[in-house]
């Protein structure tokens, strides 16, 4: 929520604490029931109204950010069928990686600047071939924010950054991507009608407002995932400007104006919220899914029981760069794109029991997820995207300098902490939709920038590090 005249949040507020659980009903499963975001969000929207004070009736917009390529099935009375299969599941790898020689790498690229992959389209494949009597009662297939703004608005629509995710997009017919559709032998009645990103999406009824605690009536304003939500929010519109995050995944987003595309689909090409076929602003995103995820897993699995965060980077800052020659890949969270879809789980090596201590861990774990961040960028690199200045949110992994401070120096890139969240950014963008700013650039000209960490010189310690690290995952993957 945000200030309606200088556009400066109010509160921001999350719920569950903690993150959500997964079922994980096969090694590479990983599904959520869309219905708990549903109840998790009525909790914390009641919440802020109670905390805040604000009276519901004065809220002018709502703003709609989500994980990114989760499946979310609906029948005929818009129930959810299944739990919804989400980002990092890697069931449907093989039957991407299938359609992709089939349709031609050429033609998946030029036209979906991807494979198929173990996208959203893959994933309803593998429905169809697994849980035929699902499928024969799916009414529409649902990116988890347009589950969400159904929920609120009773409205049925997706948009193009939502197809563009799922794989359902044609850039070269601006279009529904029914050639891969047709393909997979999937009737295009199951893809919602299409609405734009900055656009009124819909209002919320009678039963969105009994649920949540609003009032009927109010528009829904925007609608993205979180990765271009996350770049907008911190003022990543045009080419060569570039974001990062680091949550349970870890993410580089870059932007180009043009149709580009990694030939190995390492790197992934997605509408940008400001795309249109005139103006083709595509996120070149790159993917780490055991980057935060890794993180807290070591807090709760082997850090001792009570410790922080802070206290762990205390210990780790004690310790010199490369950890004394132990090594983590991060790599444990499913299929990695960045590594050609392959799931090869996360991996310690070169460990010395009587060198070793768990201070050596947690720096080797977090050293591994920024290696892995290196390691992707130069991808990126290839792409054309080479910025002075990388841009982050001050809620993730960026706050850890030693962090930070290892790829600032790996990347010889600034690296500017920005005082904003994705759903401040999803908050805002309402402001231009409701013709409030002429421009995107207006809602976001005043952003605070709390930090910079720079490059520092360190007489190679941290290539040493990384050139180890890379020597390990070259191993990993052959």
């Amino acid at each position: 929520m945000v200030y309606a005249n200088d556009h400066e949040p109010i509160t921001t507020m999350q719920y569950p604490n903690v993150e959500m659980d997964l079922i994980s009903k096969e090694i590479g499963w990983a599904e959520q029931h869309p219905e708990i975001w549903w109840e998790n969000l009525c909790h914390v929207t009641k919440l802020i109204l109670s905390k805040t004070g604000i009276q519901a009736s004065n809220i002018i917009g709502i703003g709609i950010t989500y994980q990114m390529h989760g499946l979310v099935l609906v029948d005929e009375e818009l129930n959810v069928l299944r739990p919804s299969i989400i980002w990092c599941d890697s069931r449907a790898v093989d039957i991407g990686n299938e359609a992709f020689d089939q349709l031609t790498p050429d033609k998946c690229l030029t036209h979906l600047l991807n494979s198929p992959g173990n996208f959203t389209a893959s994933k309803l494949k593998w429905v169809k071939e697994n849980e035929p009597d699902t499928y024969a009662r799916i009414k529409y297939i649902m990116l988890p924010g347009d589950y969400i703004n159904l929920k609120l608005t009773g409205e049925v629509n997706t948009t193009i950054a939502g197809l563009s995710e799922a794989m359902l997009w044609d850039f070269k017919q601006h279009t529904v991507a029914d050639f891969l559709l047709d393909h997979y032998k999937i009737s295009s009645d199951l893809i919602p009608p299409l609405t734009n990103v900055f656009s009124i999406q819909g209002n919320v009824s009678k039963s969105g407002a009994e649920d949540t605690g609003l009032v009927e009536g109010i528009p829904v304003c925007y609608r993205a995932g979180d990765q271009p939500t996350n770049a907008m929010s911190l003022g990543v519109l045009h080419p060569n400007e570039v974001a990062a995050t680091a949550g349970t995944s870890g993410v580089i987003y870059g932007i180009v104006d043009e149709l580009k595309y990694d030939k190995e689909s390492r790197i992934n090409g997605f509408t940008h919220v400001n795309y249109s076929e005139e103006t083709p602003n595509v996120g070149l995103l790159l993917c780490i899914n055991g980057a935060g995820i890794q993180y807290s897993w070591l807090k709760k699995q082997i850090a001792p029981a009570g410790i922080s965060y802070e206290e762990i980077e205390k210990i780790m800052a004690e310790l010199p760069v490369g950890s004394d020659g132990l090594r983590i890949a991060p790599f444990g969270n499913g299929a990695e794109r960045v590594l050609s879809n392959k799931n090869t789980g996360a991996q310690i090596n070169n460990l010395h029991f009587n060198r070793h201590t768990d201070g050596h861990i947690y720096r080797a774990a977090i050293e591994g997820i920024a290696f892995s961040f290196v390691y992707g960028f130069q991808l990126l690199k290839d792409l054309g995207i080479h910025p002075s200045v990388i841009k982050v949110g001050n809620d993730n992994l960026f706050q850890s300098n030693v962090f930070a401070t290892t790829i600032a120096n790996l990347l010889k890139c600034s690296i500017q902490v920005v005082k904003t969240t994705g759903s401040v950014g999803a908050a805002k963008a309402c402001a231009y939709t409701l013709g409030k700013v002429k421009t995107l650039d207006e809602v976001f000209y005043n952003n605070k920038i709390i930090h910079t960490y720079e490059p520092v010189y360190a007489n190679g310690v941290y290539d040493k590090a990384y050139d180890s690290w890379l020597n390990d995952v070259n191993k990993l993957i052959k």
